[in-house]
């Protein structure tokens, strides 16, 4: 099995976000495309990415799993232990406990699904917290039907009838055939810690193990394996990003924010937070918060 980079800690600071300025998202094409009814367990949404500048940088926040195919564009993603590494036409990437700088030359194209945490363990078989934040090549996980379906995309994207319909279909199909079962009990623990985490910007812990359906000691071990972060860990990194989704929104007024700046100590520990787990700093705290990414912020 082949891995594409190991993890990344929160306190070692990416050279190459401070050396590159982000692409600016006027310049990319964006779509994100809702999954069928059947798929939304495992899939959040499908997205297609397009630029055709020689050279692309951005961020991506701390994330969710995805499938990634590379239709134009050679990519290298930059982990915060000081690693840089090639991304793979066909990958699988790890869900991310911090952000992570990427970078592209040649264009950018791409698209791919944005798994749940229990799309990840269904399609990938991995524990995420024995391989997160990590880059694999999809062919080795999933077989040569990921390379085909990445030769696919290619020629469809360089057609002029291109459409977000056919990108869903393929995906979908490719999707549904390599998903794997996941434990009865396990999936719904998955599905009450994600209901948790939507509670509030900082969830009482207690609640959670109130709900699981297991011991606290087990409760701890199985979320660490399935989102990759223990209920804390995991419960931070959700603060940090949703804080940066409504900081960033035209529509968040002052009370809103004010209800933001309640779950942190002060406005500097807030901007540490989201630097750690978002990679920049939103507008409203002095920050250009223009990421080519930033749909996926949940």
């Amino acid at each position: 099995m082949k891995r594409f980079a190991g993890t990344g800690e929160p306190a070692t600071k990416s050279q190459h976000l401070e050396e590159h300025a982000p692409t600016p998202v006027s310049r990319v094409e964006i779509e994100y495309i809702a999954p069928s009814r059947s798929l939304r367990p495992f899939v959040t949404t499908f997205f297609h990415f397009s630029c055709d500048d020689e050279e692309i940088h951005d961020i991506q926040p701390a994330d969710v799993g995805k499938l990634m195919l590379v239709l134009k564009g050679e990519g290298t993603a930059h982990f915060r232990d000081g690693r840089s590494q090639s991304i793979p036409c066909c990958s699988l990437q790890s869900p991310t406990g911090v952000a992570l700088p990427f970078q592209f030359t040649g264009g950018f194209h791409s698209c791919g699904a944005a798994l749940t945490p229990l799309g990840w363990a269904a399609l990938s078989g991995m524990p995420a917290d024995k391989f997160g934040n990590q880059i694999f090549d999809a062919a080795e996980i999933l077989g040569p039907a990921a390379n085909q379906l990445c030769e696919t995309m290619i020629d469809l994207n360089a057609r002029p009838e291109f459409t977000k319909e056919a990108m869903q279909g393929a995906l979908t199909s490719f999707v549904e055939k390599h998903l794997g079962r996941v434990n009865a009990r396990h999936a719904r623990l998955i599905e009450v810690t994600v209901e948790w985490l939507g509670t509030s910007l900082d969830p009482d812990l207690e609640a959670l193990y109130a709900q699981s359906g297991y011991s606290r000691r087990q409760t701890q071990r199985l979320v660490e394996r399935y989102f990759g972060l223990n209920p804390q860990a995991l419960r931070r990194k959700y603060r940090a990003v949703r804080a940066a989704a409504i900081l960033s929104a035209l529509e968040t007024d002052d009370a809103q924010v004010e209800a933001v700046m309640e779950h942190f100590y002060d406005q500097s520990h807030l901007i540490r937070e989201i630097g750690i787990f978002v990679g920049r700093t939103p507008s409203r705290l002095g920050g250009e918060d223009k990421p080519i990414l930033n749909g996926l912020l949940e």
